[in-house]
């Protein structure tokens, strides 16, 4: 079967501002998971400013506090949340699903780590697939009871164009068996959340929610914080010398986070993987852009969702 591709009227240009100008989310209640910076402040506060009652989920509660304090006093909502969340922890996942009271309209997969040196959690799991994978996978399907009150919920799994480095090695998920490299453990779990928006909207279609995925763009932000000086040093040079990427403000980087949590532009969609506002084309070679096959294949995508229910109750 084949679908037609989603084009919008908005660019990589385009800003979160932009892209929810006149979209009215009063009454609607939003999740932003790494709320306090980067895309994700200026995630939560697009939402936030379209009137939605914002929950930004961070680890550090005084980095919330102050995002929610900036958030408040540039759009005026007196709705922003905080609450802790830390994804690597499956007691931390837990009692924030837990609290949570309510229907849950907008849920946005944000918070990550990127090229980290090797570190494990507790159950020895990769940081990375724990954090940007198995985390995220473990909170919304959590939620799922109240995103299927909310009616026509959306989650939104921020990915990236590192999922072109690598599929998710199922066989060797945590690199127990492989010598750890940064780059492709975080690409395998940027590829996991573009599956997990493939089965999710399977999954779940029966409780009206809509589930997608998308790469930001680049931004100079904290995701940063583990590259090498010689590793920023290339990746500067790399989109400088681009003629497919450029760098992004963060509130251009947020653009596409809101389109798919919020226009309505893209209602009644899902499972499918966007860049710049507009759905990727398929990614041919030599290039940075678009979505590899491998991310969007359902045998793929039903087999990471079998093995992440595994992981989280064995």
């Amino acid at each position: 079967m084949t679908t037609t591709r989603i084009v919008t009227p908005f660019t990589a240009d385009s800003t979160a501002a932009d892209v929810l100008a006149g979209v009215d989310l009063n009454g609607r209640r939003a999740i932003v998971t790494g709320g306090a910076s980067g895309i994700g402040v200026e995630t939560a506060r697009a939402l936030a400013g379209a009137g939605a009652e914002v929950t930004i989920a961070v680890r550090n509660a005084e980095a919330g506090a102050r995002a929610a304090e900036d958030i408040a006093a540039t759009t005026g909502s007196e709705k922003v949340r905080v609450a802790l969340l830390d994804l690597a922890d499956r007691a931390s996942v837990a009692a924030f699903v837990a609290a949570w009271e309510g229907p849950l309209h907008i849920l946005v997969n944000n918070a990550g780590v990127m090229a980290s040196p090797e570190m494990r959690t507790p159950e020895e799991w990769e940081m990375q697939f724990a954090t940007n994978h198995i985390g995220h996978f473990a909170l919304a399907y959590g939620l799922r009871r109240a995103l299927a009150a909310a009616g026509g919920a959306r989650v939104v799994s921020v990915s990236s164009g590192a999922h072109l480095r690598s599929p998710v090695v199922l066989d060797d998920i945590h690199f127990h068996n492989r010598p750890y490299d940064p780059w492709l453990a975080y690409g395998q779990s940027k590829t996991a959340n573009v599956l997990f928006a493939v089965e999710a909207s399977k999954q779940w279609a029966g409780d009206g929610v809509f589930v997608n995925a998308l790469m930001p763009g680049a931004i100079r932000s904290n995701l940063q914080r583990h590259l090498s000086a010689e590793e920023t040093d290339m990746m500067e040079t790399r989109i400088r010398e681009s003629t497919e990427l450029h760098w992004k403000t963060p509130e251009q980087g947020a653009a596409t986070s809101v389109l798919l949590a919020a226009s309505p532009l893209v209602e009644g969609v899902g499972g499918r993987y966007f860049e710049d506002c507009n759905e990727a084309e398929p990614h041919q070679p030599g290039s940075v852009r678009g979505v590899a096959a491998h991310a969007l294949d359902p045998e793929a995508a039903a087999r990471l969702w079998q093995v992440s229910r595994e992981i989280l109750t064995a």
